[in-house]
């Protein structure tokens, strides 16, 4: 018997441990290379640790919700041999000269060899979305690591994507780490989902099951313990390798239909009254961020009302345009082109401090961060030059990014490199806040809803739409007189929209 060993490598970018949040096998089972060993949680990501060797998991050596320092040793697997190697000391992998590095992660740095195919979770994700065959794409990444705009040129370079899945129920049934399926494969599980819809239908109702092992994506494991529900006891008729597979459907079908449990009010995230809740993972990034940025910047709120009531009328205007190019029109990029051009016109404001060279950075880059509200805590995915874009390309592409970050299949790299950060409160209902400085940027804009509220139009009240703005800025690099003139020409430019659709 050849023992090797798997460290838990760096999974996101100079990450000191993460959170082992769930194996994804068990001591004794048979796995193959590649497939998902356990679900990792860092400040950011959740990813899945593909094992790179194939053979029979000898021993987990942690738990399941501990932290775990990157370079610990956290599963050994049996690789085959014969009895001289059995008698050999176990090797991590980093020793192995056969065995491969932390590049085999799934964190973005794999490399490539032995003709395998190496890419994030995220990546193969999206490919099985956009219907391309994953093992024919050539990675621009390193070790030619296939990323997310490989596939997407990919798919591009088909003329005519096809997605192998056509709405979320289906796509759910596709377990992580399956990029070998085809696309007839992809076709059974979205009949198969339609199926078990179409049967709980029909049925009216669910009996709980009871079975000892149920296979289901990682995505599903984390929904049912959300909703408090035993996935043992999720009814289902599809099967995986011979065990029962549960789809997130199945697990908010019999959530919804399990009257006489509790948890079936409990609230979306999970949280009940007397809980004690883990401060660690995402929700602790999120924390350490606040605190640092709010204890090293001092903060200083500047609130103001924008009439945009011929915002709202040019955005009506437009949406049947946008539609035709698919794409759902929002107030976000008209917001984001009129920060982007106040940005221009005051690079203060679009800055960073550097205490260390005792600088001053004013940003040539306009990077608008959007922070988005996710299942797992507050993430602010980036639309990198905002300013070479036009209206649709930026309405297309933050809507994309913001699903992923919800999602979870976006990439660290893409929530990096921010100068700016807009967050919309209005969506969720308020008007006006404090946000806080997504440091070490120097400024954040908070919206509120865009509503009818009175307004004294030539001495008369009249209804006019309002769009609520707070600023926050850090008050060592921004007076508050700039930030009352960097909203100005915000509100100009939004009260005016016509200026946004030209360059």
């Amino acid at each position: 018997m050849t023992v090797e060993t798997f460290e838990l490598p760096d999974v996101g970018e100079g990450v000191a441990e993460g959170e082992l949040v769930r194996w994804l096998v068990e001591k004794g089972e048979e796995i193959d290379e590649d497939q998902p060993l356990a679900e990792v949680e860092t400040d950011k990501a959740l990813v899945d640790l593909p094992s790179p060797f194939a053979g029979t998991v000898v021993e987990l050596h942690a738990e399941e919700g501990e932290m775990v320092p990157v370079g610990t040793v956290i599963v050994s697997i049996d690789v085959g041999g014969d009895g001289d190697e059995a008698e050999a000391e176990p090797r991590s992998e980093s020793e192995s000269e056969s065995a491969p590095t932390d590049a085999t992660v799934d964190d973005g740095s794999e490399a490539a060899a032995g003709g395998r195919v190496f890419a994030s979770p995220s990546t193969r994700r999206l490919a099985r979305e956009l219907g391309v065959d994953i093992a024919g794409v050539e990675g621009s990444g390193a070790g030619g690591r296939v990323t997310g705009a490989d596939v997407r040129a990919a798919a591009e370079g088909t003329g005519d994507p096809t997605p192998r899945s056509v709405d979320a129920s289906a796509t759910s049934v596709v377990e992580d780490g399956d990029e070998g399926a085809d696309a007839d494969d992809a076709e059974t599980h979205r009949e198969s989902a339609d199926a078990v819809t179409a049967a709980t239908e029909a049925a009216g109702g669910i009996d709980a099951a009871d079975r000892d092992r149920t296979l289901a994506a990682p995505a599903t494991r984390r929904l049912a313990d959300e909703l408090g529900v035993d996935l043992d006891a999720v009814p289902t008729d599809e099967r995986r390798d011979g065990e029962a597979f549960v789809t997130p459907e199945r697990v908010r079908e019999f959530a919804a239909t399990a009257d006489a449990d509790p948890t079936a009010s409990a609230p979306a995230d999970g949280a009940r009254p007397g809980n004690r809740i883990p401060y660690r993972g995402v929700r602790r990034a999120i924390g350490e961020q606040m605190e640092r940025a709010k204890y090293t910047a001092p903060h200083v709120t500047h609130t103001d009302e924008v009439d945009v009531t011929r915002l709202v009328e040019t955005k009506t205007e437009l949406e049947p345009y946008a539609a035709e190019a698919d794409v759902s029109l929002t107030y976000l990029p008209f917001v984001m082109r009129a920060v982007t051009r106040a940005l221009q016109e005051f690079p203060q404001v679009n800055a960073s401090l550097d205490e260390d060279a005792e600088e001053i950075v004013l940003h040539d880059d306009y990077n608008i961060g959007v922070a988005t509200a996710t299942d797992a805590g507050l993430m602010v995915p980036v639309v990198e030059d905002v300013d070479t874009k036009g209206l649709l390309e930026l309405a297309a592409e933050t809507a994309t990014k913001v699903e992923r970050a919800r999602d979870r299949s976006i990439d660290r790299e893409e929530m990096q490199g921010g100068t700016f950060t807009i967050t919309n409160v209005g969506v969720i209902g308020g008007e006006y806040a404090t946000p806080i400085v997504n440091y070490p940027e120097v400024a954040i804009l908070a919206l509120g809803k865009v509503a009818e509220r009175p307004r004294v139009v030539d001495g008369e009240v009249v209804p006019r739409y309002t769009l609520p703005l707070s600023l926050s800025v850090d008050h060592r690099v921004v007076d508050g007189a700039v930030a009352a003139r960097f909203t100005n020409r915000v509100m100009a430019l939004l009260a005016a929209p016509a200026r946004l659709l030209v360059d």
